[in-house]
């Protein structure tokens, strides 16, 4: 055990080690190294998830041994560790995946610096996912934003740096909120170490002592992180961000950056504010609200689109939808919902916009649905990975997303005040849902009166099938098997905010 607590800091350490190495070595080497790290942070997360259970409790590391309030510390319990892991096999999932689009649309002589943004994300990950400092969450935070724009102008196009410019500055504006929140919250308890701070949070919010104060710090916390995510109404850089981007980022910042940081959200939730204080707020109403709005306004726009890059954007709005609702609705049943749901969404994600690349290129290069037509035919083994996806996004049952919607129902129905709406903007989502995606589907494999498009030469169509395999069997996979994984979250909510 002495050793296993160790990794957290190794992880972290060996990232930014690599983003360095990256920066030297060939392209080649780097996207070799880079997908190594990634399988190796999986690992090592899975043996401190190991710990974790057979723990039952949070252990925490004190990094160079100085204790608080100098030192900084790191947290492991079972989600921590478990959403770590998750995040590294996606990111090599989709590494694997988007190799031929790297290639392709990233100039040779900035690939490895590409690989060196993947790193610094891979490293901002891990932080939000153990730190417990909240500052050092916020410098982590920051880096994974301008590595996050870094992946997306290092392609070469126009769009993209505009895509890039908005991305930022919807960014910075929830970084500065996020900085203020904390500013706000240094001053009422003296602390950055969250415990601490959740110890005299909790005292002030008994004494009723800087009520003002302590409800601003939340509002400013929750609405920066959620902008940072792309919750309704801050979600307008999506369909540019995504849409412009090489398969292999977007994947990477539907799947990964944006759940990292709302994972990072629910930690300080539950680790700072602490449960009761946060739902005394009224905070958790407007992610209600803005959750149900998002769900709905973001199939809406997907319904419209008639690219499948940006129709694939606007119905990640709607995702990140499911999981403020879930937020929203209760910090028990809806926080593990809203768990569940941020797996699902990663899994499948990627794996849309990776396909949604093959099918893209069997097309002739067209992302427009009217030249789409019969591109499944051409790419069989994307077509299936999309439809596999597109069936998981709809909520059809042995799917990742079934289940996530159907605990979200279960939520509503413990809830009396919140029972009717949500079950509504399910129902009504899911039939949304339905028709842009099945409209899709139907028409990657409907083939006009004219010639079968011709099967393309696709290189790496290996490494496309390792990724798209490997997503499908873990979407069916926890799909179908989802009561131990959902044993896990409920026990792992328990001890990282002491709920239940």
């Amino acid at each position: 055990m002495s050793f296993f607590v160790n990794l957290p800091l190794f992880m972290i350490v060996a990232c930014l080690i690599c983003s360095v190495a990256c920066s030297v070595v060939k392209s080649r080497v780097a996207h070799h190294l880079s997908m190594t790290l990634a399988w190796l942070l999986a690992a090592a997360n899975i043996c401190v998830l190991v710990m974790g259970i057979q723990n039952g409790k949070t252990v925490t590391y004190m990094m160079g041994h100085f204790p608080r309030p100098w030192g900084n510390e790191i947290q492991m319990g079972i989600l921590e560790p478990l959403f770590s892991a998750a995040f590294s096999v996606i990111m090599c999932l989709t590494l694997i995946g988007g190799r031929k689009h790297i290639i392709e649309d990233i100039e040779k002589d900035k690939r490895n610096l590409y690989f060196v943004m993947v790193n610094l994300i891979q490293a901002a990950l891990v932080v939000l996912c153990y730190s417990n400092d909240i500052f050092t969450g916020y410098v982590f935070i920051e880096i994974c934003t301008l590595a996050s724009c870094g992946i997306l102008m290092i392609r070469n196009v126009g769009r993209t740096t505009l895509a890039a410019i908005r991305y930022m500055i919807f960014s910075l504006i929830g970084s500065g909120l996020f900085l203020l929140g904390v500013v706000f919250l240094y001053n009422i308890t003296g602390h950055l170490l969250m415990p601490d701070m959740k110890s005299a949070i909790a005292v002030l919010a008994e004494s009723g002592e800087y009520r003002v104060p302590l409800s601003t710090s939340i509002c400013l916390i929750t609405v920066g992180l959620a902008i940072k995510s792309g919750m309704f109404p801050f979600h307008y850089w999506m369909p540019d961000t995504y849409g412009y981007a090489t398969p292999c980022s977007s994947g990477i910042l539907s799947g990964l950056v944006s759940k990292g940081y709302i994972f990072f959200l629910l930690k300080v939730i539950f680790s700072v504010f602490g449960a009761e204080v946060f739902y005394a707020s009224g905070v958790q109403n407007v992610l209600y609200v803005f959750g149900m709005c998002g769900i709905i306004m973001g199939s809406i726009g997907a319904i419209r689109e008639n690219d499948i890059y940006r129709m694939l954007a606007h119905s990640s709005s709607a995702q990140i939808g499911y999981i403020y609702l879930g937020i929203g609705i209760s910090p028990a049943m809806g926080v593990t919902a809203a768990l569940f749901h941020i797996l699902a969404h990663a899994v499948t994600k990627p794996a849309l916009f990776l396909s949604a690349s093959r099918l893209v290129d069997a097309a002739g290069g067209s992302k427009r649905f009217r030249d789409l037509h019969g591109a499944a035919h051409a790419a069989k083994l994307a077509g299936v990975t999309f439809t596999i996806g597109a069936f998981s996004m709809i909520g059809i049952p042995l799917t990742m997303v079934f289940m996530s919607k159907y605990m979200l129902a279960l939520a509503a129905l413990e809830t009396q005040h919140k029972m009717v709406l949500p079950l509504i903007v399910l129902a009504l989502s899911t039939l949304l849902n339905t028709f842009y995606f099945a409209r899709t589907v139907i028409r990657l494999y409907n083939v006009p009166k004219k010639e079968f498009l011709p099967a393309p030469e696709f290189r790496d169509q290996s490494s496309f099938a390792v990724s798209a395999v490997a997503s499908v069997v873990l979407n069916l996979t926890a799909g179908i098997f989802a009561s131990p994984l959902i044993g896990l979250l409920e026990r792992g909510l328990e001890i990282f905010g002491k709920v239940g």
